[in-house]
């Protein structure tokens, strides 16, 4: 157990890794690219990929109802064609840095969200994580000079309230995704919502490729969508479902606190993006949150298992 728990460990750490480097590769690609165009690419490289991954573990195609393609229409809308426009566009707009810390909120949003449309009950844990979240984002504006500017003309909390966005369809698409769970596996649910993510992107990046220059993006900017969609979409989603079907959903929550770490490590590594006191003083409240928030449905489950007792 303590083996497989280790391998679980590892493939989480990995996969969250992988989702802090996206930070570094989308400013690279939003650099040199249009949005809709190589966001096109990502997906339909990774929707290559995820259907013969699905054939080869499934042997054959799952079959799903028209109520299963709602949901999967939903899920997709949210989290992938709307995270990828509000990332990407966020990342014109703020750093890499501050990108990551945010998207590490994504457990208190979904807890959140929740609690507002699906009337779950959050214990004040649930209430105190979330609480520091939004200390840590406004740490990193207030710390930082919320009026500094990445983009000449655009004020870097443009950018933040972007990236928020796409922490909001992400959490959107994580509850939409427990409505099919139980008919459809994680890998079939992956490889038709980012089938159908291609399908939505399609139209826009056939329209931005008509005038674009396909000899002006650099190598680094080709080699950035491949790795985003062969990497981060489909390496990061098989070890990461791999490691929460082995451990307690609590466990993993803690994990993704890795994407804040990650994004300020590699961001000051690869973009040269300065370290400041609101990055510490933000990512530390985050961390703390996610901590706060990940351990609390364990805690409340020991409670009830010691008052049946």
């Amino acid at each position: 157990m303590m083996k497989q728990n280790a391998k679980a460990y590892l493939a989480m750490t990995i996969a969250m890794m992988t989702v802090g480097s996206s930070f570094v590769v989308g400013k690279w690609i939003v650099n040199s690219m249009p949005v809709f165009l190589a966001s096109g690419i990502r997906y339909g490289l990774a929707s290559i990929v995820l259907l013969l991954l699905l054939f080869y573990k499934e042997k054959s195609f799952p079959k799903i109802n028209k109520k299963d393609v709602f949901w999967l229409f939903l899920q997709s809308f949210t989290g992938v064609f709307g995270f990828s426009v509000c990332m990407l566009y966020g990342l014109k707009y703020t750093s890499a840095m501050e990108s990551g810390i945010i998207t590490s909120t994504g457990p208190m949003v979904i807890a959140l969200i929740s609690f507002l449309f699906l009337k779950e009950h959050l214990s004040s844990r649930h209430w105190l994580g979330v609480f520091l979240a939004v200390c840590g984002i406004t740490a990193i504006q207030l710390l930082n000079g919320g009026s500094g500017e990445v983009t000449p003309g655009v004020p870097t909390w443009i950018g933040s309230m972007l990236i928020f966005g796409a922490v909001i369809g992400e959490s959107l698409f994580t509850i939409f995704g427990k409505v099919l769970s139980e008919r459809l596996s994680a890998l079939a649910i992956a490889t038709f919502v980012t089938v159908f993510g291609f399908v939505m992107f399609l139209p826009f990046a056939i329209y931005e490729a008509i005038t674009f220059d396909f000899t002006q993006p650099s190598m680094l900017a080709w080699m950035s969508i491949v790795y985003y969609a062969l990497i981060v979409t489909v390496v990061g989603f098989v070890l990461w479902y791999y490691g929460v079907s082995k451990v307690p959903a609590s466990t993993s929550g803690v994990f993704t606190a890795i994407i804040s770490v990650s994004s300020l490590l590699l961001s000051s590594l690869f973009l040269n993006e300065e370290l400041q006191w609101g990055h510490v003083v933000g990512v530390l409240f985050v961390l703390f949150g996610i901590f706060i928030t990940a351990t609390s449905r364990q805690k409340d489950a020991s409670v009830s298992h010691s008052i049946t007792e």
